[in-house]
């Protein structure tokens, strides 16, 4: 099988290296070991230098290149979906540059094999044993462009991956590297050839990009700076995985209030009963919405969550989940204006000042900081 003609591995494992089924597989990252939180500068330092370096390649992306940071501290998958030409590959190959990681691309094709993706044991006439050759999603960060030209079963093959962060290959389970994330494109307008994302592998997403057109500022800016050479070849690694492991650490120790959980769960009902929709968030949104609002208060330089942070990543968490009843989509009705009025008639929670702290208590380092 010639899978390299499909897929590109940055740092390939070495050849002809097996995998003892159920083993996870060890490299440079932080497999087994709970790596520590950051201090409060430290994590400020490294998210603007990562946001910084991709600031410096996409143009007016400020927005986009934020959400992307904070899937990747909440340990999610990413789906960039726009026109062709905005820049969803760019954002994605940026993001895993700026990381000192092992990084995979596949392309998408009606002819890639989920082999291509998981991988596939190979008989060794030497050894008269079978070899796990591991395939392009051995990797800690995987940007699979235009991921809807594959066919339904080899997109089937990222499903156990994305949600359990491992491989079954042959009745043998291969833990893959931490952190782990999946960043795929597609193009929502061409869909000749296609083969649509399942609702079982969309909500594997934790947000979907549109990346819109730049403002005008922006694309003459553009034009100037990428007349040459793209300025992607200039970006390097400001910051290694064992530092995003720390960040990553460090969202998770931000703290949630009881009101917030509420305010959560809250809305992903207000989805199941809306009757603008067939299909609200399921339960896996509501814990994925929760993750990203935790990674945005980090990022804001605090260690609890409020609910600014939930409704600020409550669209690009659940737009792309749900699905719209023919009649309100008849009328004009977007999945976005269905979430943006649903968070419009919720009840926010209110004093926050002392819920959000816990009462004074908090479980995680105080990320307050000035900027």
């Amino acid at each position: 099988m010639d899978s390299h003609r499909r897929t590109t591995v940055d740092e390939a494992l070495p050849e002809g290296q097996s995998f003892p089924g159920g083993a996870g597989i060890v490299g440079n990252q932080l497999n087994g070991l709970k790596p520590p939180a950051m201090e409060a500068e430290a994590f400020h330092n490294a998210s603007e230098r990562i946001l910084s370096a991709i600031n410096t390649v996409i143009d007016g992306k400020a927005e986009a290149a934020k959400l992307a940071l904070t899937v990747l501290l909440a340990q999610g998958h990413l789906l960039l979906e726009d026109v062709p030409g905005v820049g969803k590959t760019l954002l994605a190959k940026t993001l895993a540059r700026t990381i000192d990681c092992s990084v995979s691309r596949i392309q998408f094709t009606p002819d890639l094999l989920p082999s291509d993706v998981t991988g596939v044991s190979i008989y060794n006439q030497a050894s008269r044993l079978f070899e796990f050759r591991p395939g392009a999603v051995f990797a800690n960060i995987v940007i699979g462009d235009e991921i809807n030209r594959a066919s339904a079963k080899t997109q089937s093959a990222l499903l156990e991956c994305m949600e359990e962060h491992q491989v079954t290959v042959d009745g043998d389970s291969y833990k893959l590297d931490e952190p782990f994330m999946v960043v795929a494109t597609q193009n929502p307008i061409e869909m000749e050839g296609t083969y649509p994302l399942p609702e079982a592998q969309r909500d594997r997403f934790m947000a979907r990009i549109s990346m819109g057109y730049p403002d005008k500022d922006s694309e003459i800016e553009m034009l100037e700076t990428h007349q040459a050479t793209s300025p992607l070849t200039r970006v390097t690694a400001v910051v290694t995985s064992a530092d995003v492991a720390a960040m990553i650490a460090t969202v998770q120790r931000v703290y949630v209030s009881q009101a917030i959980k509420e305010y959560t769960v809250s809305i992903g009902r207000a989805t199941r009963e809306s009757a603008m929709l067939r299909l609200g968030a399921s339960p896996r949104s509501m814990l994925q919405l929760l993750r990203a609002a935790k990674a945005t208060a980090a990022l804001e330089g605090r260690d609890f969550v409020l609910p600014d942070d939930v409704v600020s990543v409550a669209e690009s968490v659940l737009a792309h989940r749900i699905i719209l009843d023919r009649k309100a989509a008849s009328t004009g009705e977007t999945p976005h204006s269905v979430v943006r009025s649903i968070l419009a008639k919720l009840p926010v929670p209110q004093d926050m000042s002392t819920q959000s702290r816990g009462g004074g208590q908090r479980s995680g380092p105080d990320l307050r900081h000035t900027r």
